[in-house]
């Protein structure tokens, strides 16, 4: 696959075993504003791990293209590894071996396990010599990188969830062209409506990917988390309870059915409705030319209001570089994530911006004009949050909330039962990571 080989070693002993073995990793990496990468010797080369597959691999590829051909410096190596799960345990196989990349794009739930290991390094000091205005990208999402005052990734591609409804069978049941404000207003109206007038399912909900990413928006609506910041899972509380059993109920109803993906439902018309990443937008969009209108809106909100996560992934750059390779480094991530790049990326993907100049350039503002479902995430984004502990700190913690949260969509068992035992298995899972923040002052 053509791996390079890392010069300051991690250590393989124990590294990332199953969930978070706190294995020495070496120090940081020096982290110094290194010069610009010198030209004498022929540009610094550069492996880059991508999770980007389909049309959103096309235009990640062309990201790179364009910042090859921009200068003659650096040259940038894409290797596409896989889904961000995928990336992540071919990414812990090569720090064990030596072999890892110079940077990887890395999701939400993925990217603090190797910041714990101290396998990606704090950029402050890269960005500050490549000229990097950390101050125009959008606050919320720049910050979720942070620890300890260091910046240890930059945003690239950043996503929420919509709510995505076929416009004509809305138009068919009688439903004004808008998403549900409300579950109560779905549930009471929109879906008896779609019912009486089409066949699909009125909506689904998935039970597998990234199921609990949008069950975490969910719980929050109901009151509930899955755990405060402090790692006490709270779950299994009555309001998280009072959100699985509403997952549940949806089922027994008969306005939701459970399937493993929900996206392809939707483009073929099984499914009226969906919650899904702004990153499908674009896929969907292509999907549904011809055959149906794509309208999108907020998430509804449940008893206690509305409730929105951030999620997507971003760009770090691997520990033990030699210097020229980190402001290579510095240099490509700042272009990828510059204001030019993420106006037409999120043209492009559907993913939002992640600077504020390209948030507000002509050029975005003229296209969400005229395709107004761009709009929707930012208009959105301010009153999203970040994300619950249980879910992106502690290792394997998505998967194992999904996995209960399957037993609940389809085997329909009890969610006081299933919670209180996912919250036992992350209690115990979260162990080493809170020993882990408190050695690195986080």
């Amino acid at each position: 696959m053509n791996l390079r080989t890392r010069r300051g070693a991690l250590s393989a002993a124990g590294l990332f075993g199953t969930g978070l073995a706190l294995a020495a990793c070496g120090g940081d990496a020096a982290s110094g504003g290194a010069a610009a990468p010198a030209a004498s010797s022929g540009p610094v080369k550069l492996v880059y791990w991508g999770a980007f597959a389909a049309n959103l691999g096309k235009v990640q590829e062309e990201v790179v293209k364009q910042f090859n051909d921009s200068q003659k410096t650096v040259t940038v190596e894409h290797q596409f590894q896989g889904s961000y799960e995928e990336l992540a345990n071919k990414l812990t196989a090569a720090l064990q071996a030596k072999q890892a990349p110079d940077m990887a794009v890395l999701s939400d739930v993925w990217w603090y396990k190797f910041y714990l290991n101290k396998a990606i390094q704090p950029m402050d000091d890269l960005m500050k010599a490549e000229k990097v205005d950390t101050k125009d990208f959008v606050d919320s999402l720049f910050n979720e990188y942070v620890q300890a005052g260091k910046s240890y990734a930059l945003p690239f591609a950043r996503s929420t969830p919509l709510f995505y409804y076929n416009k004509d069978a809305y138009k068919k049941a009688g439903l004004p062209d808008r998403a549900p404000k409300t579950w109560d207003e779905f549930v009471k109206d929109f879906a008896p409506k779609l019912k009486g007038a089409i066949d699909p399912k009125q909506f689904v909900f998935a039970n597998g990917g990234y199921s609990a990413w949008i069950f975490q928006g969910v719980i929050w609506q109901f009151g509930g988390a899955y755990s405060d910041k402090d790692f006490k899972m709270t779950l299994g509380e009555p309001k998280g309870v009072q959100a699985g059993e509403f997952y549940r109920d949806s089922i027994k109803a008969g306005w939701s059915q459970s399937v493993k993906n929900d996206t392809d439902e939707f483009k073929q018309m099984n499914a009226v409705n969906i919650i899904n990443s702004t990153g499908s937008l674009v896929g969907i969009l292509d999907a549904a030319k011809g055959k149906f209108e794509v309208g999108t809106g907020f998430l509804p909100e449940g008893p206690a209001g509305f409730g929105c996560p951030t999620g997507g992934a971003g760009v770090a750059i691997l520990s033990g570089l030699a210097k020229e390779k980190q402001a290579a480094s510095m240099q490509y991530i700042a272009f990828a994530t510059s204001p030019k790049v993420q106006a037409s990326w999120s043209q492009q993907t559907g993913y939002m911006p992640v600077r504020k100049t390209a948030i507000d350039s002509k050029e975005m503002q003229d296209f969400i004009k005229t395709n107004p479902n761009f709009k929707t995430a930012l208009d959105q984004l301010p009153k999203t949050k970040f994300q619950d502990s249980a879910r992106v700190f502690v290792p394997n913690g998505d998967q194992i909330l999904a996995k209960g949260l399957e037993r609940i969509l389809v085997n329909q068992e009890a969610p006081s039962t299933v919670f209180k035992e996912v919250a036992d298995t992350l209690t115990k899972e979260a162990e080493p990571v809170i020993k882990a923040r408190k050695a690195l002052g986080a």
